[in-house]
């Protein structure tokens, strides 16, 4: 089973199902209920106080309470690659389960997929830190990240960001992905992707301005994107009702 983008639901569980195996991370936290589950070898149980982490390619299965709900968060593995060396089982800090709480809510209600992206990055930013994978950025790859988050909306080439990082371009590249969990390129496209659902969503500006608006001067090319990474075309969000 593929998972290429980040997705968080609330989802309940059945008492039994077959073990299976998937190529992107899950996180299952507690909201109501229990759910016992087995992770290759190790068998746990995530309740009001305790998470599971269930890594890319890990066979599990599980078997939950009458009346179960977890928030379950789907993160591709290219995202998050320390999450391969953190525990099956976790407890959780009251951080985080307030937060898992925070989530329910906003999950109960209507948020966009893009604000759910966000929610989701900072529920990723949280375990790191409590578990003490969340490492401090590089001062120069922290320059390349200040310098994408603020020029997305033009054109970005591996050699200015070498520049502003004071680092070759493939020293840039290296560093980034092992400290970000991804490539410069790939995080400049989840930057445009990200605003640019929020600008097609407010309805204020036709797809052509979006597509400039971030980057992309052809509109072939900037809905062939989108379409990839959402799994929706523009065009959805012009539909009647949408």
């Amino acid at each position: 089973m593929q998972q290429n983008n980040l997705t968080l639901d609330l989802r309940s569980y059945s008492a039994e199902t077959d073990n299976h195996l998937h190529d992107y991370h899950q996180l299952v936290l507690p909201v109501s209920g229990q759910l016992d589950i087995s992770v290759g070898r190790q068998s746990g149980r995530v309740d009001s106080e305790r998470a599971a982490i269930i890594s890319a390619g890990q066979e599990h299965g599980f078997s939950g309470s009458e009346d179960n709900c977890f928030v379950v968060a789907d993160i591709p593995g290219q995202l998050a690659p320390e999450f391969e060396q953190l525990p099956a089982f976790i407890h959780l800090s009251p951080a985080i389960i307030q937060y898992v709480r925070f989530l329910q809510q906003q999950l109960q209600q209507y948020n966009s997929v893009s604000t759910q992206r966000q929610m989701l990055l900072l529920l990723i930013q949280l375990l790191q830190e409590q578990c003490g994978k969340q490492p401090r950025l590089d001062r120069r790859i922290s320059a390349a990240q200040n310098y994408l988050d603020h020029h997305f909306g033009g054109a970005v080439s591996i050699g200015r960001l070498a520049q502003v990082a004071n680092l070759s371009p493939r020293q840039l590249s290296e560093l980034f992905r092992k400290q970000l969990g991804m490539t410069p390129h790939q995080y400049l496209i989840e930057k445009r992707m990200q605003r640019a659902w929020q600008l097609l969503e407010q309805g204020n500006l036709t797809i052509q301005q979006v597509a400039d608006a971030v980057g992309y001067s052809s509109l072939a090319a900037f809905s062939d994107r989108f379409r990839k990474h959402f799994s929706i075309p523009p065009s959805y969000f012009r539909r009647s009702g949408k």
